[in-house]
Order: C-alpha cells, then structure tokens, then sequence
C-alpha cells in the first residue's frame, strides 16, 4: 500500500522556490474534515465551534494563543487504532507526541498502552494511574535514575538503546530484584520518505544498534546471557510522518531476518515485534494519510508474509501511533494583531503566538492550514503567511496560506492538525509563557494543562 508522501518538511533536492503557491480554494470558508478533528464546524453566522462551543466563547474564556482538544476526536482515534489491531496486537501511544495526566487517563480508558521516553514522561504516566506494566520506556540516553524508577515500577517493556543500557538496566534489574521484559532497537538501514531530522533507521544517526556490523546481534546475544534481563523481542522504527507503506515492507523483512538468525543461533523465538509508529496525518488537504484499520491490515500482511517465508510462528505485533491519534484532534487559537500587506508578494499577518507554541514550521518547513475562525468572509483569497511575535524572520507558523482578503486586526485565525509535537515542544523563547491546552467536549470546557504566566517564569528565576 502506497499513499502519495507529504513529508513533515522538504527531501533533499526537492524544495519549491519561495513565494510558491498553489490555486487558492473554491471556498475560503469550508472545513476540511481530513484535517480538522471531528466536532469542529462553522455555524451559520462564520463562528467556528468545537464540542459544541464557538471560538470567541472559547477565546473570551481561555484567552489566545491556547490549543483546543476535541476529546471526543481523541476517543475515538483511540478506539479506532485498538479495534484495527485487536487482541492479538498492541497499540502503545507514544506520549512524545503530547502527554498530561487527563491524556493518560483517556488512554487507560479506551484500552491504550503508553509508550514513554524520559522521567518526566514516566512520572506523568504514574501519578495518572497508567498501570506499569502498560508502559514502555524508550530513549537512546537513559539516566541511571530513569532506568531504576523504571524497573522498580515495573514497567512491561524497556527498549535497549546500546550495549551500556544493556548493563545498567541488567543492573537495575539485579537491584530490585526482577526479571526485566526489554526488546532491542535495531537499526534496519531503511531510509524513510521524510525529514531528515525526524528519519531514524538509516545507519548514520543515534538511535538503536544496526544491522550492519552486527551490532544488533551482539546485542541480542549480551542480553540473553543476562539472567535478569527477558528478551521479549525486537523493536524498529523507521522515521516520522510516513504515508508510504514501503519502509516498514523493508523493515518488517530485516527485523524478522535477525529473528531467525537467534532462532537458528540461540534456539530461541521471540514473541513480539515493535514496528514503531511514525503514520502521518493530514496537515493540508493535499494529504492523504491511511486509516488505522488499513495500516493495521499492511502491517499484519507484511508481518505474516515474512514470517512465513522465514517459517517462524508469527509474533505478537505492536506499533506506537502518537501524531496518529492526537495531531488530529486539536487546533491553535491566535488573535490576529497586524496585517501588512507586501505589493506583488504577500500580506503578513501576524499572531499573538509564533514558534514558541509551534516551532515546527521554523524546525521542519513543515506544512499548515490555516482559517479565520471568527467569521465567515466573502472577500476573495490574499496570499498570506502567518507569522509570530517573536524576533525571529523565521518565526513562521503557515509559511504559504489564503486568507480573505479583509481580514484584519483582532480576528480569530485558527491552525487545525496541531495536537502533536506544538505544546510537547513548546518554549519560552522571548520569555512568552506557553500556552494552555483546553480539552472540549459536549459543550464544556476544561483546563488540562494551565496558562503559564510571567510569575511561572519569575519563580525559576532565582536571582
């Protein structure tokens, strides 16, 4: 299954020349569903609404800038992904993506698992009552301190980054008296269709233990020989928002290769396969992303293919949707605060946020739509770039949009598909607080991450 690639920024070699713009829409005021989440629709007089509740209600009571989560979205994106994969499989969500207490509990609710990647991301899972053994720990430079909170825990997986985790999470184990479950992270060599900060199972970059040279098999026989340490499988991800089915096709056929070559060398099947997550979502209605029951399908396809040709059983499947499920379900609310137009190049409005509620536009060129929320327009289509308040030219939030031509000073603008990587990689840069994230659902809203406010910023600041 190949679906066309709309990379989180430009391959190598293929950036379109600035000021590059396609047709503007037939209709400025239409919603497209693919990229908005569920409940969000424009009532009869322009407003736009979520959950039952229009933007200048959610503006006047919030505040801008500030994300809106639909959580009735993020329920069902949820569900959706556990009911493709079903029992046999397991859907870990990775919490990079966009992680706070109420997300945790939503998760344990609809029958999600949690992948985490550092202690803060653990201790969040915690203190939401995520049981532990429904937690998996990543990263590529565990601290000693991540690793023993870990363990005594009593998460159900951590994945092995190198040779030294091996022996300070066999030590960890040994200390608290436990058999650890671990997979390893191989580095198949894939190069996935993205960018190339966000590709990360080619050789040349810092995560996993390759393929190549063998590494990967060391590995494999270091942790058997650990007494406290269970193997339970092998884990790989190829990279971020990815449409093309090809990747995990090359992935899915060298991680079950090396599961054959423990097989024939230790006597020993592993009973899982991670193949990491990395799915995109629609950011522009030029994307095309698969839906969760067929990317279960390929993957299960794929899987069982190669397991077959190898002749061994079929492992238990997991992968780790994040974007997947909650980019979706969210959108950005700024206040426009100037508009200048350039003769014969575009007119910049600029918002009360920037890139230190979105810093993906700066870090990735990465693509958004963008609508003005407040009202609807019959003015025709200005070519426009949003951008931010902060001393930066690169402090972009859409870098190539159509607004109506009136739009102006004190307008609502809303950015859809921003659940993902804005508020979890958000700063203070310019000392701006960050942004709250208000979940809406059934006509309420409630505050799940606050406001930060200047005396947040004062109080870590010890003089």
């Amino acid at each position: 299954m190949s679906r066309s690639a709309h990379p989180a920024g430009p391959r190598h070699a293929d950036v379109l020349p600035e000021g590059h713009y396609s047709p503007p829409p037939a209709d400025l005021n239409a919603l497209d569903p693919r990229v908005w989440a569920r409940t969000v629709t424009r009532r009869p007089d322009g407003l736009l609404e979520v959950g039952g509740i229009d933007v200048a209600t959610l503006a006047r009571e919030h505040g801008t800038p500030a994300y809106f989560l639909d959580e009735t979205d993020f329920r069902a994106r949820c569900r959706a992904w556990r009911d493709a994969f079903g029992s046999e499989a397991d859907v870990f969500y990775a919490g990079k993506a966009f992680l706070s207490r109420a997300v945790v509990r939503w998760l344990h609710e609809e029958g999600l698992n949690l992948d985490v990647c550092s202690g803060g991301e653990l201790a969040t899972a915690l203190a939401a009552g995520m049981p532990p053994a429904r937690i998996a720990l990543h990263g590529n430079n565990k601290s000693d301190a991540e690793i023993g909170r870990a363990v005594e825990s009593g998460v159900g997986r951590i994945v092995l980054d190198s040779f030294q985790e091996i022996d300070r999470v066999a030590g960890a184990a040994e200390r608290a008296g436990r058999r650890q479950p671990v997979q390893i992270r191989v580095t198949v060599g894939v190069e996935a269709h993205t960018h190339e900060f966000i590709a990360t199972a080619h050789e040349d970059q810092k995560f996993g233990l390759a393929l190549a040279g063998g590494q990967a098999a060391e590995a494999v026989r270091r942790v058997l020989a650990r007494p406290s340490l269970e193997l339970i499988g092998l884990h790989s991800h190829i990279g971020s928002q990815i449409f093309d089915m090809a990747g995990f096709e090359v992935s899915a056929r060298r991680v079950v290769g090396l599961l054959t070559e423990i097989r024939d060398e230790h006597g020993v099947e592993l009973p899982e396969i991670d193949l990491g997550g990395g799915l995109g979502i629609a950011y522009t209605s030029e994307d095309d992303p698969c839906e969760p029951h067929e990317i279960a399908k390929s993957l299960g396809d794929i899987v069982a293919r190669e397991c077959e040709s190898a002749g061994l059983a079929v492992p238990r499947l997991s992968v780790e949707p994040g974007r997947a499920v909650v980019g979706p379900t969210a959108f950005t609310l700024y206040e426009v605060g100037t508009v200048k137009p350039l003769e014969h190049l575009r007119t910049y409005v600029s918002v009360d946020g920037g890139m230190s509620d979105n810093i993906r536009t700066a870090l990735y060129d990465a693509e958004y739509s963008v609508a003005l929320a407040s009202r609807a327009s019959d003015a025709g289509p200005m070519p426009a770039r949003v951008v931010g308040k902060h001393c930066e030219s690169g402090d972009i939030v859409v870098r190539d949009a159509y607004l109506p031509a009136d739009t102006a000073p004190g307008d609502l603008l809303a950015v859809p598909a921003t659940g993902a990587y804005c508020r979890s990689m958000a700063s203070n840069y310019n000392h701006v607080p960050r942004p709250p994230v208000v979940a809406v659902k059934d006509g309420e809203a409630r505050v799940i991450v606050r406001r930060e406010t200047e005396e947040d910023l004062l109080r870590l600041d010890v003089g």
